[in-house]
């Protein structure tokens, strides 16, 4: 595919430092190691996301793992399969997506497990709405970092530490609380600090700022102002600088010292407007009241997990959708111009990211 980096690399036209390349898949090392062995293997063939994957994949992905496996071996690296891993563990860390925990675990980890093994989760998701449920002898806990994989590793690495809730499900033995914290310790997320919640409000809370504040909050209103403006008649480049562009400091100061020093940092004329001509009224706290009861309730649990069994038609949809919206007409022109964006990521994971909303 033209815009994909991955099929680029494929292609030859993005240099890259080979370790294994066949008819099908090409493996190579990555330009940014986060750790001792730091490989990639992907296939030739264009596939935009997990997502897209059909049963006519299914060899692929064998061989894709197959070749993992054998390239993971002459590197010194012990791999085996989730059946077998989890028949030796005496933990059990389920980091899989949303979707496919509960299939996984049916297939591979329930079987399998040793008696008393202790199952853990960084996040709350399948054990609070059911999709889970470990027999009474398993320790159950939650170690979740409040960041994406990429971060806690790179924190991890230089010394420091992203920060963590942690929870406890089930403590049969009574050992369950210090196993957690030994975990938490072991990302480096204690040089930061933990703080202790249940599988259930970390769920929910999780849900909730996702959908209402962060991803279904922001994202549309940015989308949203900048449609107004410019069907109002101003240019798309300064309706992009005024909505989103100076986002990031407004983030970046709240981040520093709270929503004070965000409003603290702007001018008289900015804070009067906050404070008197704001779209977000008691209309938007109903909606986000009704939102928060299908999360407590497990409607959206229930509309999300039925779609992904389907197939995912529906968010593959709302990807493709709102992967075109008219603000990005604009943004990559706009990003460009600013030199901190122009140069190399230090996170390896952002090497992936090619512009599109569906994973490659």
């Amino acid at each position: 595919m033209e815009d994909c980096l991955f099929c680029k690399i494929a292609a030859g036209e993005i240099p890259s430092k080979k370790l294994y390349e066949d008819d099908q898949v090409v493996d190579f090392y990555d330009i940014a190691p986060q750790a001792k062995v730091h490989f990639l293997v992907i296939p030739k063939k264009h596939i935009s996301s997990a997502a897209a994957l059909t049963e006519a994949d299914g060899a692929l992905l064998g061989h894709v793992f197959a070749v993992i496996a054998k390239l993971a071996k002459e590197q010194g690296l012990e791999v085996k399969p989730v059946a077998e891993a989890v028949a030796e563990a005496d933990v059990v860390m389920i980091l899989l997506p949303d979707q496919y925990q509960a299939a996984v675990y049916k297939k591979d980890v329930e079987p399998n497990l040793k008696p008393g093994a202790a199952l853990a989760f960084a996040h709350g998701f399948n054990i609070h709405y059911g999709y889970i449920k470990p027999s009474e002898d398993h320790p159950v806990f939650m170690v979740a970092p409040k960041g994406p994989g990429h971060i806690v590793r790179r924190e991890y690495a230089a010394g420091r530490g992203v920060p963590v809730v942690v929870a406890v499900e089930q403590d049969p033995d009574g050992k369950t609380w210090p196993l957690c914290l030994a975990y938490a310790k072991a990302l480096g997320a204690l040089r930061a600090g933990a703080i202790k919640t249940t599988f259930t409000e970390e769920t929910e809370t999780d849900l909730f700022g996702e959908q209402d504040v962060l991803m279904g909050g922001i994202n549309h209103l940015c989308d949203m102002g900048f449609d107004v403006l410019t069907e109002a008649g101003y240019q798309p480049e300064i309706a992009y600088f005024e909505v989103f562009h100076e986002l990031k400091m407004l983030v970046d100061l709240a981040n520093e010292g709270g929503l004070n020093k965000a409003r603290w940092s702007c001018s008289d004329t900015a804070q009067y407007g906050d404070y008197t001509n704001t779209c977000i009224d008691e209309h938007v706290r109903e909606r986000m009241q009704y939102h928060l009861q299908r999360i407590q309730d497990g409607s959206f649990a229930k509309e999300f997990i039925e779609d992904q069994d389907a197939g995912a038609p529906k968010f593959k949809a709302l990807q493709e959708e709102y992967g075109n919206v008219r603000i990005e007409t604009v943004g990559p022109k706009l990003r460009a111009m600013f030199s901190w964006n122009n140069g190399k990521d230090d996170d390896a994971d952002m090497a992936t990211f090619t512009g599109k909303i569906a994973r490659g």
